[in-house]
């Protein structure tokens, strides 16, 4: 199974001014030579504390924010997040990105039909944007009506859903999750989880999920890859790494998963 994503050597390091008068500058650094393979139609999980570095590093090979050194190739094409947003339209087309927060990242002001139709205009694709819309709804499980509501008027794993839709309707070979889960109760992450099992395998998606939930990773993903202060420490097939850790970190990591008495 070929790559779809691949990072070299990927380093960020943002600039933070002095707290005093005439102080230098000071660079603070997200991430340090990462080296990432994305499989094509496989899932990889992207797990480790917060400040690791995962989002930093989602965001690089999505090219949302560019690199201070290192390359970011997709389907074998590179990936500069320094040109024009139209330039980058064969990459946005392409790929699809979840949030953590539904709420924040929806329009208020929009109905849910106009919120999930915008990937459409904005991308130039061309069809029956109505009737896009209604399909990929439909998809995710929400009820016919929806695209004339507004997102204020459903539940937080239904706009979890919206925004799952959002994501999907221009059929991107790349989805990824940022923290998608993290804000659901427990029933309604394992409807969602289900969800994007059932499009992995209809569609053939690709997935990249970035998660503090192990236990997400552990069901959803083929492939992880384990982060610490801005390095990736260790990777592998999620179940090799996960029942066969090498690294201290990543049993540090495993055993701070909190384990539930069935008998209460």
């Amino acid at each position: 199974m070929s790559e779809i994503i691949r990072g070299r050597e990927l380093t960020r390091r943002f600039r933070t001014p002095g707290t005093r008068p005439f102080e230098r500058p000071r660079w603070t650094t997200a991430l340090e030579d990462a080296d990432i393979d994305v499989r094509a139609h496989a899932a990889l999980g992207i797990i480790g504390e917060s400040g690791s570095g995962k989002s930093t590093l989602v965001r690089l090979l999505m090219g949302l924010d560019a690199p201070t050194s290192g390359t970011v190739e997709f389907d074998g094409r590179p990936v500069d997040a320094g040109a024009s947003a139209r330039s980058l339209h064969w990459l946005r087309r392409r790929t699809g990105i979840v949030f953590q927060d539904p709420y924040a990242s929806l329009d208020p002001r929009m109905s849910v039909g106009r919120i999930v139709a915008e990937p459409l205009g904005a991308l130039g694709i061309e069809g029956d944007h109505r009737a896009r819309v209604r399909e990929v709804l439909a998809d995710v499980d929400l009820p016919a009506d929806a695209a004339e509501r507004f997102p204020h008027e459903f539940s937080g794993g239904q706009r979890q859903r919206i925004a799952l839709a959002r994501a999907l309707v221009h059929r991107p070979d790349v989805l990824v999750g940022d923290e998608p889960l993290s804000a659901l109760d427990v029933t309604v992450r394992a409807q969602i989880l289900g969800l994007l099992r059932d499009l992995r395998e209809r569609d053939g998606l690709t997935l990249v999920m970035v998660s503090h939930d192990i236990g997400v990773v552990q069901n959803l993903c083929d492939d992880v890859v384990v982060m610490k202060d801005g390095r990736i420490v260790e990777e592998g097939p999620t179940e090799k790494v996960l029942l066969e850790p090498q690294v201290a970190y990543t049993r540090r990591l495993l055993a701070s998963i909190p384990v539930i008495d069935p008998r209460g």
